[in-house]
């Protein structure tokens, strides 16, 4: 059901080499470009009418708005079942917790005398939201996006979920209801690169935002490329990944759940195995048969995704090396299954959250242990962060300096100018001083 890589024995590599020895999945980004482009132009010339004719061709559904009215947001809410409402509202809680704690406040450096320089936390001015609504159903992302927008202060927010025909063109219902707990009342019925692009250029209902966050499929990630630099994005994200560091004290049949609890998420989901156990190897590999055999979506998700490439029980030669290995993978989500775990994971340089020990399972993440679940993929957890209040900030150095500490550099400023063979930048500093620099002081 999943393959193995044997690394051990001899010494591993280094850097890119290690990292094409490890399980990845196919994800051709640049390819879904070229089919992305021509949707996204349409919804720049056409608007609501573009995304009207691709819900209908997407999503097999003719919508009268794309615009969701609110009495929709009320009712969903209202039919809630009140176990899910309660643990939304709990997810809620949690969130906000840990990213309330991660506001940052101005500050200010005293440079010199009279020479100051403070640093203020901007929040962007409008964000769009993106809610998958594929093969599954992810209120826990409107969470995951909406709270560290909120909590940064963000004064403008939008949601776009795809339409589904079950629902009479509107998004899910569930994804309704925790829109309208966490008072996002802006929700639009779009989907994939359409949503995106309605958001970056702006259509008759939908103002456009300085900003997309949120995961979603190949399509969605094609159309973030397509606008980075005309909006902010968070990531492009990939498909889920799951990767567990393991010895010979971690249980087989919870290394088995973990990773069928992410094989689930799609086809082309991650689940990779690195330990130094040949006794945990095949008890897992016992453990994955009756375990898969007793969930949903085993065909279309589960068995595909453990027996694809980007799925691997990696063997290596002691948890030194099994550091070294998910350091290379630099996982989304890296799980620690170790003696000492915490100590191990503190080691950790790449991955984008780290989950210590037996009871930390990735997903408790995924919904209600107060981290954010929006994380780098691909390896791209070794140069980027997960959403959170900072994605949603902007750093701006406010400059404040007096004559008499323009003064004082004048001279610096002019030599550097000069060296640099650009002589009207120290001309703008000789102006101030009658075209005489200031002797130093």
């Amino acid at each position: 059901m999943i393959s193995r890589i044997d690394l051990r024995g001899d010494a591993l590599p280094e850097g890119p080499a290690l990292r094409d020895l490890l399980p990845r999945a196919d994800f051709d980004v640049q390819a879904a470009l070229e089919k992305v482009r021509p949707i996204c132009e349409d919804v720049h010339h056409r608007g609501d009418a573009a995304l009207i004719d691709f819900a209908e061709r997407f999503d097999g559904v003719r919508l009268e708005s794309v615009r969701v009215p609110a009495q929709a947001l009320a009712d969903a809410l209202a039919g809630l079942h009140a176990d899910v409402r309660a643990a939304l509202e709990e997810s809620i809680r949690r969130a906000r917790l840990v990213h309330r704690a991660q506001r940052r406040t101005a500050h200010t450096t005293q440079v010199v005398p009279g020479g100051s320089v403070t640093e203020k936390w901007v929040p962007v001015e409008r964000v769009g939201l993106y809610a998958p609504g594929g093969r599954s159903v992810y209120p826990s992302s409107v969470i995951m996006n909406a709270v560290p927008a909120q909590e940064a202060g963000v004064e403008s927010i939008a949601l776009a979920s795809p339409p589904q025909a079950e629902f009479g063109g509107l998004p899910h219902p569930t994804i309704l209801a925790a829109c309208a707990l966490l008072g996002v009342d802006e929700v639009y019925a779009a989907g994939g690169a359409t949503a995106v692009a309605m958001f970056a250029y702006g259509t008759e209902s939908c103002p456009p935002a300085n900003m997309v966050t949120g995961p979603g499929n190949i399509w969605v990630a094609a159309a973030k490329r397509y606008f980075t630099g005309r909006i902010g994005i968070d990531t492009e994200a990939g498909p889920t990944e799951i990767a567990v560091l393991a010895d010979d004290t971690a249980d087989p049949a919870h290394v088995a759940a973990d990773l069928i609890s992410q094989a689930e998420h799609d086809p082309l989901a991650a689940a990779v195995l690195v330990t130094d156990s040949l006794d945990l190897a095949d008890a897992v590999e016992k453990e994955l048969e009756p375990q898969v055999a007793a969930t949903k979506h085993v065909d279309d998700r589960i068995r595909p995704a453990l027996a694809g490439r980007q799925s691997a029980i990696v063997l290596v030669d002691g948890v030194e090396e099994g550091l070294k290995v998910v350091d290379a993978y630099g996982a989304e989500h890296l799980e620690i299954q170790t003696a000492d775990a915490a100590a191990v994971a503190d080691r950790v340089r790449n991955a984008g959250a780290i989950f210590i020990g037996p009871w930390a399972p990735v997903s408790l993440g995924d919904y209600a242990a107060g981290s954010n679940h929006v994380l780098p993929t691909g390896g791209c957890a070794c140069h980027s962060s997960g959403l959170s209040v900072q994605s949603f900030l902007r750093g701006i150095h406010i400059v404040d300096y007096t004559k008499d500490a323009l003064a004082e550099v004048a001279h610096h400023v002019v030599t550097l100018a000069e060296a640099e063979d650009l002589p009207a930048h120290g001309a703008a500093v000789k102006a101030r001083f009658g075209w005489k620099v200031p002797e130093s002081k």
